[in-house]
């Protein structure tokens, strides 16, 4: 197989790959995605930066060649960096030390090499060097930092700052499932790019908001942040402007919301969607922005989006056998996973529900949704079709809780 590598910097190149059919990751929609690599050049080592995916070694294998034809220099990898050890980032490393220098140096977090030993049994023969925050490795002309980075977005994730270039290599922080030909952030409109980093954060880095705060904070103070000029992350594209990002997942991780409200419902017989469709009227007049998931139609991932930057929800769901309709239940799974309570937003939340005799769906779902940190502020438990008073109660209540994230 024939495949070129991308010069992002002098003598730093992205080798990874693209996986065009890719279309779920992490329970999640996606449209593809990329398994980014990275090779850097020293005058004295040659380092390769993460790896890729099962089934795409052959890509993976002709950049890495390229990229060493373009250098002209002799086919080499001193030393591989590790920087989290999932296996749509490790899955070839075994295989690419063995082939390409099964005496080069590798660098890792503790956890990560404990962890690549538990998913593949294949580590413990080899010499492993842990790293932590401080560490330094000069690879000639070149230093390369080594940071750790837990929870950002496994136990073991560290990020490599190549010092001299200001090029973060940040893992799967920063990142977006995009598949494009192209791998800068600035081939894209900006709005698109940072939209697809909200969906990644959303769903996979939203838990480990405490530990950004901690970590943009660390990067501050050891004047670090003011370094960096180029974000590589493992997915997607590369920040040529990291400020953007930086600042999105400060908001993000901070609870910064939009006066925007998600409203979320499942219906059988349409009953609560009319109260739904009331309640998003009611939002609206109060200048409040709303976003409406329908979960026979649409997916979690981008509801879970949406809930990010919001400040309230309003969820209902039909009584279905004592319980909340099963399809809401998939929304609360996710809910309760992401613990949006951790980027210290207090969300508001209204439930909504229509019942045929003895409900149930509403308690359900109020405890479920204060487990996920979530302010239960009023519910609404209709016996089945509302009337037009219902229908304007419905209305007043989304209205109420409009005002009461402008408060």
């Amino acid at each position: 197989m024939k495949a070129k590598a991308f010069k992002i910097a002098d003598g730093v190149y992205w080798v990874g790959v693209i996986h065009w059919n890719s279309r779920t990751f992490h329970g999640y929609g996606i449209p593809g995605t990329t398994y980014n690599a990275y090779l850097v050049f020293g005058e004295e080592k040659n380092v390769l930066i993460d790896n890729v995916y099962r089934g795409l070694f052959d890509q993976f294998d002709a950049r890495v060649k390229d990229a060493f034809e373009q250098e002209g220099k002799e086919f080499k990898i001193d030393v591989f960096v590790q920087n989290h050890s999932e296996m749509d980032h490790s899955t070839f490393l075994r295989d690419t030390i063995a082939k390409y220098n099964p005496d080069a140096e590798i660098y890792a977090s503790q956890n990560c090499i404990n962890f690549l030993e538990a998913q593949y049994h294949n580590f413990s023969d080899l010499e492993l060097n842990a790293v932590n925050t401080g560490d330094e490795l000069d690879i000639g002309g070149r230093t390369l930092k080594f940071i750790s980075a837990p929870m950002l977005h496994w136990p073991d994730s560290m990020f490599t700052f190549l010092a001299e270039d200001g090029i973060l290599f940040s893992n799967d922080a920063f990142g977006q499932h995009l598949c494009h030909s192209k791998r800068f952030d600035r081939d894209y409109p900006l709005e698109y790019v940072l939209g697809e980093a909200q969906k990644y954060y959303a769903n996979l880095v939203t838990l480990g908001s405490p530990m950004f705060r901690m970590k943009l904070q660390e990067l501050t103070d050891n004047g670090i942040l003011d370094e960096i000029k180029m974000i590589a992350p493992c997915h997607g594209q590369i920040w040529t402007n990291p400020a953007p990002i930086v600042e999105k997942y400060s908001e993000w991780a901070s609870g910064v919301c939009k006066d925007k409200i998600t409203v979320i419902y499942d219906t059988m017989h349409h009953s609560t969607e009319k109260l739904a469709f009331q309640i998003a009227e009611g939002i609206m007049s109060e200048g409040v922005e709303v976003k409406m998931y329908f979960m026979q139609e649409d997916g979690p991932d981008d509801v879970i989006t949406d809930i990010l930057d919001s400040k309230a929800i309003a969820i209902g769901a039909p009584t279905m056998m004592n319980k909340p309709f099963p399809r809401i239940g998939n929304m609360m799974y996710w809910l309760d996973c992401v613990n949006f309570k951790g980027t210290g937003s207090e969300k508001n939340a209204l439930i909504f529900s229509s019942k045929g005799w003895g409900g149930g769906a509403v308690d359900k779902l109020q405890k479920d949704l204060e487990s996920a940190g979530f302010n239960v502020t009023d519910t609404m438990d209709i016996l089945f079709v509302p009337d037009e008073d219902m229908l304007a109660e419905a209305f007043e209540k989304g209205a109420e809780l409009a005002r009461s994230i402008k408060e």
